[in-house]
């Protein structure tokens, strides 16, 4: 235990960033993590070990956050647009959040008839790209319930801690980076059909068509989640078809993302074309995620 403490203290370490000369901490916020009792002591539990951290990182007042969170309309989504999640990290006023939802709940099956499982998932977003950082599950079963959440915060140690410590440094640092580094200058002849806005002011093209349609697995961590969620996709698609660049502009977590991101690029694309040429665009896909049906 001493080892992994001096870990999460030494990540935290690297966190305060330097500005002209300056360092400045870098302010999170802990918002709820779901109404039930579970979710209030998984975040006070979160928001405790973030507290050691010392000079690194300035952890915001709880309630503040909460309530700045709720005077904006949040109700606790883990499914978020990148404009929303930005737009939330500025009510609240921090440059990362944690969200999430944690909760114990009582479940039956053929090999065991009773028995409790606690879970809590938890979100790191950065509230100034609006990304989803890092998500992770844990999840502990016992015979009662109380049992059952004792050890899912038991497994809110410093290893988890660390994890997303080193994950909160890594994108702090790499933000304080992009502040300074040139825009890149998108090619002009990307054509955007990516908003309602484009779609309309290019209605003469024809849009791009997968030859062959591809659907992203449903992943095994969205399935212990029990996940309804969607993804949305920025895609570049060149006028020879090939897949360019791609963006998740509306992330989910639970592997959902990653699995939209490799599915795209297996795709291949019949290009869009203006008066029968082919041409560049930019486009929004979008996966719905339902459970399938049990048995």
């Amino acid at each position: 235990m001493t080892r992994r403490c001096f870990i999460f203290i030494m990540l935290l370490s690297a966190l305060p960033l330097s500005i002209n000369g300056q360092e400045r901490r870098v302010s999170v916020a802990v918002l709820d993590m779901g109404g039930t009792e579970t979710g209030v002591r998984a975040s006070e539990r979160v928001a405790k070990l973030l507290a050691s951290a010392g000079a690194g990182v300035a952890l915001l007042d709880r309630d503040l956050s909460r309530a700045a969170a709720r005077g904006v309309g949040y109700a606790g989504s883990l499914n978020m647009t990148l404009g929303e999640a930005r737009s939330l990290g500025a009510a609240v006023g921090c440059d990362f959040f944690f969200t999430g939802d944690a909760q114990t709940i009582r479940r039956s099956s053929s090999a065991r008839p009773v028995y409790f499982e606690s879970y809590a998932s938890v979100f790191l977003v950065s509230a100034r790209t609006g990304e989803l950082v890092l998500w992770e599950r844990p999840a502990a079963e016992a015979d009662t319930g109380a049992a059952a959440e004792a050890a899912l915060l038991a497994a809110l140690d410093p290893d988890f801690a660390a994890r997303f410590t080193s994950a909160l440094a890594g994108a702090a640092a790499r933000e304080e980076r992009e502040r300074f580094e040139p825009a890149a200058s998108e090619p002009p002849s990307v054509i955007d059909l990516s908003s309602d806005e484009g779609a309309d002011a290019h209605k003469d093209l024809r849009e791009p068509a997968p030859y062959r349609r591809l659907r992203p697995a449903y992943t095994d961590a969205a399935s212990r989640a029990e996940a309804e969620a969607t993804v949305d996709a920025e895609v570049e698609i060149g006028a020879d078809g090939r897949v360019g660049s791609v963006r998740v502009v509306r992330w989910a977590g639970f592997g959902l993302d990653e699995e939209v991101v490799a599915t795209i690029r297996r795709m291949h694309f019949r290009p869009a074309a203006r008066e029968g040429e082919p041409v560049a665009v930019r486009v929004l896909l979008r996966y719905n995620f339902r459970r399938p049906p049990k048995g």
